[in-house]
């Protein structure tokens, strides 16, 4: 019988040991502010910063930070809801017969409608400029909020990196976790990522949510029915 008790006590401290440390350390966090909920390892750091457009708008924007030993994850939030009021600013001073600096048409003025549109296309043309490889470049949607997807391996150190890049309600999203060489993937910060609304309600879509096509004054966008529970 005491045998039997230490191969069972045994046989339970392994199953504790081969549970990852995702499941074990992390945190659900929420940010009301920016709509969103995502596990990170430990209470993230959360810095004020600048992004720069693909037409050069400068705009305000949060970057949710946590470590764990050499991993590294972050959640960087860019408010796009001054878009069109800085670029039609900007086309102003634009120089006597440059069309291309003024924009118009579908573009909107200044580019902004090309900007907003754009977002998602821009930073993940943004991630691909890095000193690294890509291994893989999907489209994908996160809780039936399309984006696209990224897989890298850095050169520098082998490390390798997780991406996902989202537009919502006028945000965009940039998830991205790094972990090293020979470690898991940290492909489950990404699917533990979330939306929620100003209450901390999660949000769900019955139907893909299209930011490129962007609701109507008035109700929801046909098609795309919005329903939130607790």
């Amino acid at each position: 019988m005491p045998t039997l008790i230490a191969r069972v006590l045994s046989t339970a401290l392994i199953a504790s040991l081969c549970v990852p440390a995702f499941a074990q350390e992390w945190i659900e966090f929420a940010s009301r502010e920016d709509r969103f909920t995502c596990n990170f390892p430990r209470q993230p750091t959360v810095t004020s910063t600048t992004y720069k457009s693909d037409h050069g708008a400068d705009l305000p924007a949060r970057v949710y930070s946590a470590t764990q030993g050499q991993s590294r994850y972050t959640v960087t939030v860019v408010d796009f809801s001054s878009i069109e009021k800085i670029l039609t600013e900007k086309a102003k001073s634009c120089p006597a017969g440059a069309e291309p600096c003024l924009g118009g048409g579908a573009g909107g003025v200044g580019h902004w409608k090309s900007d907003l549109r754009g977002a998602i296309v821009y930073a993940t043309w943004q991630l691909m400029q890095r000193d690294a490889k890509v291994t893989s470049l999907v489209w994908n949607h996160m809780d039936l909020v399309e984006g696209h997807q990224l897989q890298m391996t850095n050169n520098a150190d082998k490390s390798r990196t997780f991406a996902g890049v989202y537009m919502h309600e006028n945000k965009l999203y940039i998830i991205e976790g790094t972990t090293p060489e020979g470690a898991p993937d940290a492909g489950l910060f990404q699917q533990s990522f979330g939306w929620i609304d100003e209450s901390g309600r999660n949000i769900r879509y019955q139907s893909l949510y299209h930011h490129a096509f962007p609701a109507p004054p008035r109700g929801d966008p046909p098609g795309e029915i919005r329903t939130e529970a607790n």
